[in-house]
């Protein structure tokens, strides 16, 4: 049976997002630094509006014990001394979807932005697309930069990779024009990446013109291949999503995804 990621977002931030006087805390699983971007701290976090069957993060996306609860200065601070220390410009959110805790992610990607770094938001943009406000307020941040990742790149596959309901996928296409009038510059500020495991050409070169309609210049997308981790592979079986058109091994990423 789908679900509506929407809902599903409201009730995820009831376990990963808590009050404490008056600062909204948010689960983390980790914080580490990586390749990614030619260099970037990340912090990886713990829950999420949607349930991709294809998902790298799946063994702590959903699992609360293996997080830890942190204020918006405490993860700032793990994430800037990463990127201090080893010479990065660029710091972002990613593993679950960093949009559920509003209050939380707007203060980080303020203090982030305050230290002259470059805060990405990995995001699946159904809530930026659901509420425009949401996106204004992001868009309004200093050194701020939103990649929204289509699951899949018509509502048909959406609905096959995530369970959601098809209708869903449009708010990601929502999400790039809410930031666009929001002021973001699109291909550089606000861009779109996409799933393409499992894509037709067609399919894709009708994506493309979806995109156009918004701005050209989102039509230069961050193509995503399935990377072959060994719990992925076991996932995709798991889900009959086995085999991939487009995938690369771990050891075999392409520069152009890095």
């Amino acid at each position: 049976m789908s679900y509506d990621p929407i809902e599903r977002a409201m009730l995820v931030s009831k376990n990963v997002c808590r009050n404490v006087d008056g600062i909204e805390e948010r689960l983390y699983y980790r914080f580490r630094g990586g390749k990614w971007y030619g260099g970037i701290a990340s912090a990886d976090v713990i829950g999420c509006n949607m349930a991709c069957k294809f998902c790298w993060a799946y063994y702590f996306r959903d699992n609360i014990r293996k997080g830890k609860w942190c204020s918006p200065y405490e993860a700032a601070d793990k994430l800037l001394y990463i990127a201090s220390t080893r010479g990065y410009k660029y710091v972002r959110l990613t593993g679950g979807e960093p949009t559920i805790c509003r209050k939380h992610l707007l203060e980080i990607a303020a203090i982030v932005s305050s230290e002259k770094k470059y805060f990405i938001v990995e995001t699946n943009g159904i809530l930026l697309g659901y509420d425009k406000s949401y996106a204004e307020e992001l868009a309004s941040i200093k050194n701020i930069i939103v990649r929204v990742s289509f699951k899949g790149v018509t509502p048909e596959e959406f609905a096959r990779l995530t369970g959601a309901k098809k209708d869903a996928w449009y708010l990601q296409l929502k999400a790039l024009k809410n930031l666009v009038d929001a002021g973001l510059e699109p291909g550089e500020q606000v861009y779109p990446a996409a799933m393409i495991g499992w894509s037709d050409e067609k399919d894709i070169e009708w994506f493309l013109s979806e995109l156009r309609r918004i701005h050209p210049a989102l039509t230069d997308v961050d193509w995503e291949y399935i990377i072959l981790y060994d719990h992925v592979i076991r996932l995709l079986k798991k889900m009959g999503l086995w085999p991939p058109k487009r995938a690369v091994t771990p050891n075999g990423i392409p520069s152009w995804m890095i």
